[in-house]
C-alpha cells in the first residue's frame, strides 16, 4: 500500500456522491486519505426528476448540482473525464487524460436502458435516462407541436400529435404524467387542438406499477384515464420504426415520439472491468458490497446486485443506492482501521410515484398516502436528500424552481406561490414605512414629549430628560420594573394607555418568562431600549436606501410582534406588521441599493464557501 491510502470513487450518482462525501466527512483532518470522484459530467444529476425536465414543467438546471458546489469545501478531488479501462489487477484507473491509482475502488457508474432485443427502438425510439435525454425529448416533443401547427395532412399530424410511453415503471408512469399536463400548455401555444392530443401507456404486462401495491396502482391509472390518457396493458412492443410502433397483437399506432422505459441493465462499460456479473449486467457484491473476488472493490447503486433473499436482488432505487453506499463507507473504514466489517441490511421506506406536479400516490412504510399529502411527502423526501447533498443552497434552489417559479400551475399550490408582480408598485410602501420607522425611532432618541414639543428642532439639542437612552427612564411597562426609581415609567404607561388601547390587555404568560429572564433589572431594560432605538432608526434607514430590504422588513415584522406581546401597542400597529410582509418580496430590488449589493454579495459569498468556477479543462489530473 502506498504512503497515503487513495479511495477512488468511479460515477457521480447517488451511491457515487453519498459515499464521497460521507468518507470525506470522517477523515476530513486526515492528510494520509486522499479522495477521487470521478465522472463524465462536472455536476450530479438528479435521476428521479429527469421526467420534470422532459417534459417541461421545470428549467434545466433544476436537476443539476454542480459537483463544484457538492465539495467545495472537503477533500474531494473532483475530475471531469471519462473512464477508458479499469484494471482490478495493478489497481488503475485510466480515463482520457490521466491514471489513477487506487487502494480502494468503488464502483458507481450506474445503468442504461435496456432494449430487450426490440428492433428499431435505440434508433426510433427516445430514452429518459440522462440530462441529455430529457432536453432530446423535451425539445422533440416541442417540435412537433410546432410542426403539427402548420401540418395540413391528417395523417401526418395524428403522427406527430400521438405520444407513446413505453413501461409503466415508476419512469414511465411520471414521464406519462408530465405530458398530461403539459399538452394543455403546448396546444395552447402552438394553436394545436387540443382533442388531437393522443397520449397513451404501453405495457407488456398486464398490471402497471408493480412496486406498489394493487389499490395505490389502480387509484394512479384511474387518474390518467380521467385526465385522458389511453392505458394498453397485455401489450409487448415488438417493432419500432420511425413513425409507428408495432405490437404483438399486430396492431400499429403511428407515432413520431416513442419514450421507452421498459428497463435498465448496468453500462456496457461495466462488462471490461475484469468483474463477475449477474442479472442484466450487474457487478454481484458479496454482503459486504465488495465486488465479487475483490476485497478492495466495492460496488454501490444500480450497478451492485446482491441478493438479500434467493433470487431478489438488490432494487435500483434511490434508497439501495445510499444505503449501499453508507454499508461501503462502514467498510473502508473498517478496513483501513483494521476493525470488523458490517454487513448490507436494507431498511427501505416505501414507493412514490408522482403523475405531473399536482397528484402523487404514495406507499410510506405501510402509510398509504394519494393526492396532496402524498406529493407533499414526495417534495420533503427530496428536501431531505437535498440537504445532505448540498444543504441550504440546494434546497432553496429545489423551492425556487418546485413551488416560487413553476409555470402554468404544475404544483400542488398551483400558481399562488409563483404569481409574479412589478416590485415598482412596492417602491411608495417601501419609502413610506421607512420615513415612519426613522420618525418613530428619532421620538424615542430625544424623548416622546420633547418631540411632540418641538419636532424636528428637538434632534439639535440630543437626547432630552424623556429620552428612551437616558438611564433611569423605564419606559417599558413591565410590572418588576416599576420601582419607585422610575415611577414616572408608570405614569407614561398609563397615558400611552389613554391614547391607544392595547390589542393585549397584558402580557401572555411564556412572554412575560422570557422578558423577566431577558430584563431582569432597570439598568438592562434601558440597554434594551437603546437597542430598540438603534433597530428603529435603522430599520428606517434601510428602508429608505432599499438596502437589506428582506432583513430590514423581517425585522419591522419581529419588533411590531414583540410590541404586541409586551402589551404596548394599539390595534393600529398591525399595518406595520403587514406592510413589512409584503415589502419582503424584493422591495429593495427595484431603485435600491438591494438591485446592486445583494447580486453582489452572492456572487462574494458563493466564491467564499464554494470556490471560484474551474473550467473542466483547467482541472488537474493525477498522471
Amino acid at each position: 500500500m502506498s504512503a497515503n491510502t487513495k479511495i477512488l470513487i468511479l460515477g457521480a450518482g447517488y451511491g457515487g456522491v453519498h459515499v464521497a462525501k460521507k468518507l470525506a466527512k470522517k477523515y476530513k483532518k486526515n492528510d494520509s486519505i486522499e479522495i477521487t470522484l470521478i465522472d463524465k459530467n462536472p455536476f450530479h444529476t438528479l435521476m428521479t426528476e429527469l421526467h420534470e425536465v422532459a417534459g417541461g414543467r421545470v428549467h434545466p438546471e433544476s436537476v443539476q448540482i454542480e459537483l463544484s458546489k457538492i465539495f467545495g469545501r472537503t477533500k474531494v478531488n473532483v475530475v471531469t473525464d471519462y473512464i477508458e479501462k479499469v484494471d482490478t489487477d495493478k489497481k488503475v484507473v485510466t480515463t482520457s487524460y490521466g491514471k489513477y491509482e487506487y487502494d480502494y475502488l468503488v464502483i458507481g457508474t450506474g445503468s442504461e436502458p435496456a432494449f430487450f432485443g426490440v428492433p428499431g427502438v435505440k434508433e426510433n425510439g427516445f430514452t429518459l435516462w440522462s440530462f441529455e435525454d430529457a432536453i432530446r425529448i423535451r425539445e422533440h416533443i416541442q417540435t412537433m407541436f410546432s410542426l403539427a401547427s402548420k401540418e395540413r395532412n391528417e395523417k401526418k399530424r395524428k403522427e406527430m400529435l400521438t405520444f407513446v410511453v413505453a413501461g409503466s415503471g415508476f419512469t414511465g408512469i411520471e414521464m406519462a404524467g408530465e405530458l398530461l399536463e403539459w399538452k394543455s400548455k403546448l396546444a395552447r401555444e402552438y394553436n394545436v387542438d387540443e382533442k388531437e392530443v393522443k397520449l397513451l401507456v404501453v405495457e407488456a404486462m398486464s398490471t402497471i406499477l408493480n412496486m406498489l401495491d394493487r389499490g395505490q396502482a389502480d387509484k394512479a391509472e384511474k387518474y390518467m384515464k380521467k385526465h385522458g390518457m389511453e392505458i394498453l396493458k397485455d401489450s409487448p412492443i415488438v417493432e419500432v420504426n420511425k413513425n409507428s410502433i408495432k405490437l404483438k397483437d399486430g396492431k400499429e399506432i403511428p407515432t413520431q415520439t416513442l419514450i421507452w422505459t421498459c428497463g435498465i441493465q448496468a453500462n456496457q462499460e461495466s462488462s471490461e472491468y475484469g468483474l463477475q456479473s449477474g442479472r442484466a449486467g450487474r457487478l454481484i457484491a458479496n454482503e459486504f458490497m465488495q465486488a465479487s473476488g475483490k476485497k478492495d472493490v466495492f460496488v454501490v447503486g444500480d450497478i451492485a446486485y446482491y441478493e438479500e433473499e434467493p433470487g431478489r436482488g438488490t432494487p435500483q432505487i434511490v434508497e439501495a443506492a445510499l444505503q449501499t453506499g453508507d454499508t461501503i463507507v462502514k467498510n473502508i473504514i473498517a478496513s483501513i482501521e483494521n476493525t470488523k466489517m458490517t454487513k448490507f441490511k436494507s431498511n427501505y421506506h416505501g414507493f412514490m410515484v408522482s403523475i405531473g406536479g399536482k397528484y402523487c400516490v404514495a406507499n410510506l412504510s405501510g402509510i398509504k398516502l394519494s393526492g396532496f399529502f402524498a406529493m407533499l411527502m414526495k417534495h420533503l423526501v427530496n428536501l431531505h436528500y437535498l440537504w445532505g447533498v448540498n444543504g441550504i443552497n440546494a434546497c432553496y434552489h429545489y423551492l425556487i424552481h418546485e413551488f416560487f417559479s413553476i409555470e402554468d400551475k404544475r404544483n400542488i399550490m398551483r400558481g399562488h406561490l409563483s404569481s409574479k408582480g412589478n416590485r415598482l408598485w412596492l417602491v411608495p410602501l417601501r419609502l413610506f414605512m421607512g420615513v415612519i420607522w426613522l420618525l418613530e425611532g428619532l421620538k424615542k432618541f430625544v424623548g416622546e414629549s420633547t418631540w411632540a414639543d418641538k419636532g424636528f428642532k428637538a434632534l439639535l439639542n440630543g437626547p432630552a430628560s424623556d429620552s428612551w437612552i437616558k438611564a433611569g427612564n423605564i419606559k417599558m411597562p413591565f410590572e418588576w420594573l416599576q420601582t419607585a426609581a422610575n415611577s414616572g415609567a408608570s405614569e407614561a404607561a398609563s397615558t400611552a394607555s389613554e391614547t391607544a388601547t392595547p390589542i393585549l390587555s397584558h402580557m401572555p404568560s411564556f412572554y412575560s418568562t422570557i422578558m423577566k429572564i431577558m430584563i431582569p433589572s432597570p439598568e438592562i431594560a434601558v440597554w434594551f431600549q437603546r437597542m430598540v432605538v438603534c433597530i428603529e432608526i435603522g430599520i428606517g434607514l434601510a428602508l429608505l436606501a432599499g438596502l437589506f430590504t428582506f432583513l430590514a422588513s423581517a425585522a419591522s415584522a419581529f419588533m411590531v410582534t414583540n410590541f404586541i406581546l409586551s402589551a404596548m401597542a394599539g390595534w393600529d400597529i398591525l399595518w406595520y406588521f403587514f406592510g413589512a410582509i409584503a415589502l419582503m418580496g424584493g422591495a429593495g430590488r427595484t431603485f435600491g441599493l438591494d438591485y446592486w449589493v445583494i447580486p453582489w454579495i452572492s456572487k462574494t459569498l458563493s466564491n467564499w464557501w464554494f470556490g471560484k468556477r474551474v473550467p473542466v479543462y483547467n482541472q488537474k489530473t493525477s498522471l
